[in-house]
């Protein structure tokens, strides 16, 4: 009888342990329980979070991240109800949504991104030989903001800078390809930075400031006709080879192409001597979108990760230097030269943009 009962409870915990192994398989239980935030975040973080080493990461802190993109200033346009977080790619428009939705400050900030210009060899050297730019190595160089603006109020030509006539696609008006900054940060933080260096190196702070720019602005931008919505089109558009031959993109999108050892034969990279940082900013709508934007900018394996994606983490230059030491040759590593301009408050910016594009 003692051994019968033994067989028989062998039997069931055998069975047991098979139901527990079915169960988990049909639930797709791995062990660690996750729970789903709904996020809208910037085109430029779309890799990152479709990563599946980021994936793994935000599982193991128990998160699963569903995402949907959208540009940044035109997140301000959405329904976000039932969302978690939005991710915008800079501080002014997460600024606006948080007094929308009535969201506590601070505001998460994990990581950020210069604006740079990504320029054809040939361009650069062009650009080079007519004051325009200061080539530091074959890949990488400062543009010269003042005489870039001096160039767009004459309405300069590539034809009329010595040395264009080597190069049949240098033609037609000198001017920097941007977003269209009523809906994308980077294409309203170029504005920002190009009317800080038009304007003295004042920040535009009202009406007056605006107007005392908005003829170049609207010169910046109508030069360029249609415009991409989002940088990450701008970007892969001068990789495969179209469009313009400088084009303003975030410097985290050329260091995860190179990261991934991918790249353009003649790509130079030109940091302006006065530029905007885009502070990426996420906007809680929930206390688990909060924590999960806490999350990002302190969790080591997170951190890491972003830098893998080309983005500099919050704090400490190290972990992005560290990381891109093998593209020197192509990144300003620690931003030498280079002077961040103030970005406006988001009314003039918005009405600065406004103007731009009228």
């Amino acid at each position: 009888m003692r051994r019968i009962m033994g067989i028989v409870l062998a039997v069931l915990l055998i069975g047991g342990v098979v139901a527990a192994v079915v169960a988990g398989r049909e639930t797709g239980d791995k062990g660690t329980a996750t729970k789903t935030v709904q996020a809208v975040i910037g085109s430029e973080k779309a890799e990152f979070f479709a990563d599946p080493d980021v994936v793994e990461a935000l599982a193991a802190k128990g998160y699963t991240v569903r995402t949907e993109t959208s540009g940044s200033w035109a997140m301000e346009g959405l329904d976000l109800e039932g969302y978690d977080f939005a991710f915008p790619s800079g501080k002014a428009p997460a600024d606006e949504l948080a007094a929308k939705y009535e969201v506590r400050q601070p505001l998460p900030r994990p990581f950020y991104s210069p604006l740079v210009v990504v320029a054809h060899r040939s361009a650069a050297e062009v650009l080079a030989a007519n004051g325009l730019v200061a080539l530091d190595g074959e890949h990488r160089g400062t543009l010269r903001m003042d005489a870039y603006l001096d160039a767009a109020r004459a309405d300069r030509t590539w034809q009329r800078l010595k040395g264009a006539e080597k190069y049949g696609e240098l033609t037609g008006t000198l001017y920097i390809a941007s977003t269209d900054p009523e809906t994308s940060n980077s294409g309203a933080l170029y504005l920002a930075a190009a009317s800080y260096v038009a304007n003295g190196g004042r920040v535009a702070a009202s009406g007056g400031d605006v107007d005392a720019t908005a003829p170049l602005m609207r010169k910046l931008v109508s030069v360029q006709g249609a415009q991409q919505s989002s940088s990450d089109a701008a970007f892969r558009d001068f990789v495969s080879g179209a469009g313009n031959p400088l084009v303003l993109v975030y410097e985290s999108q050329v260091a995860a192409l190179l990261g991934q050892g991918q790249g353009v034969d003649d790509l130079t990279v030109l940091y302006p001597d006065t530029t905007a940082n885009s502070d990426h900013t996420v906007v809680p709508l929930t206390e688990e979108g909060r924590a999960l934007g806490e999350l990002l900018g302190s969790d080591p394996e997170l951190r890491r990760l972003a830098v893998r994606h080309g983005f500099r983490p919050q704090g400490t230059n190290a972990e992005f230097t560290a990381a891109t030491a093998a593209h020197a040759a192509y990144l300003n590593q620690k931003l030498a030269g280079v002077r961040q301009a103030p970005v406006p408050t988001s009314e003039v910016l918005h009405d600065m943009a406004r103007r731009a594009g009228s």
